[in-house]
């Protein structure tokens, strides 16, 4: 009589099962990633002086220039802009309808952009702007942090920046977080 007994299985290594908890893991860091909200870019220069600029006026235009040393003693919202960028055009009002609050001063950033074309932008559009500096070249945006236009920052009164937005302001965007950032900013 033989023995005809069933061998038992084998037993797999948890070796096996790595490239799966692997691939599992990644998938679970990426849908996380993605829940993210890409208007909230993360700044480094929150809650720190803003950087050292000197920024030529807008030829043709009756507005200074803008410099680092135009923040002191104001709340200043800076907003980088050009004239080639359509959700600039699309933010517009929303500027020129916050230029109203005569507690604050805004200040623009015009990069790499043609002066005539900003001065027709500004022009058509109205110019909500107090300061218009020029940025032909881009260098001094890429000290204020901004990866595309339009950027909008909130500094305080000694300079610090308070507040960065990344994308075109909205009427969604204007009542329910820059105006209060603005009065954040004005508290201070």
């Amino acid at each position: 009589m033989t023995d005809t007994a069933t061998p038992a299985p084998k037993r797999r290594s948890w070796f096996a099962y790595l490239p799966l908890v692997l691939f599992a893991a990644l998938v679970a860091v990426f849908l996380v990633g993605l829940r993210g909200d890409p208007q909230r870019l993360p700044s480094a220069l929150i809650g720190r002086p803003a950087p050292q600029f000197d920024l030529a006026p807008l030829a043709g235009l009756d507005r200074p220039g803008f410099r680092t040393a135009d923040l002191a003693g104001h709340v200043t919202v800076v907003n980088v802009f050009a004239s080639w960028c359509i959700p600039c055009h699309e933010e517009h009002p929303f500027l020129m309808e916050l230029a109203k609050d005569t507690r604050i001063r805004i200040a623009g950033i015009n990069q790499k952009d043609q002066p005539d074309n900003a001065r027709r932008f500004l022009g058509r559009n109205g110019n909500p702007y107090a300061l218009v500096g020029v940025d032909p070249a881009g260098r001094a945006v890429i000290d204020w942090g901004v990866y595309g236009v339009p950027e909008t920052f909130v500094v305080g009164r000694d300079g610090t920046i308070l507040f960065k937005h990344v994308g075109p302001i909205t009427a969604q965007v204007l009542a329910g977080i820059i105006r209060p950032e603005v009065e954040k900013a004005l508290a201070r």
